[in-house]
């Protein structure tokens, strides 16, 4: 049976100054990259098809490194609002 995964991005820099971010295009904190690895631990194992993802740069950046660490990289990736 398929399964629909959903993840929130890891933790920006505005996240890290409590302020609310919403369309407001900002970086993944160094904390936040740095958890893409154990994110990824956490989904090792799942079958993955292919990968939606907002246009926010910590989105994207967020999918980018879990997937690197998963070692998926060639998935397929669309990019939507």
């Amino acid at each position: 049976m398929p399964k629909l995964i959903l993840l929130r991005h890891l933790k920006s820099q505005w996240n890290l100054e409590n302020k609310f971010t919403g369309w407001t295009d900002v970086p993944l904190s160094k904390e936040g990259k740095e958890s893409a690895k154990e994110v990824a631990g956490k989904l090792k194992g799942l079958q993955i098809d292919k990968v939606y993802t907002s246009p926010l740069i910590r989105n994207k950046d967020s999918v980018s490194l879990i997937l690197e660490n998963l070692g998926k990289k060639d998935l397929p990736l669309i990019i939507d609002k």
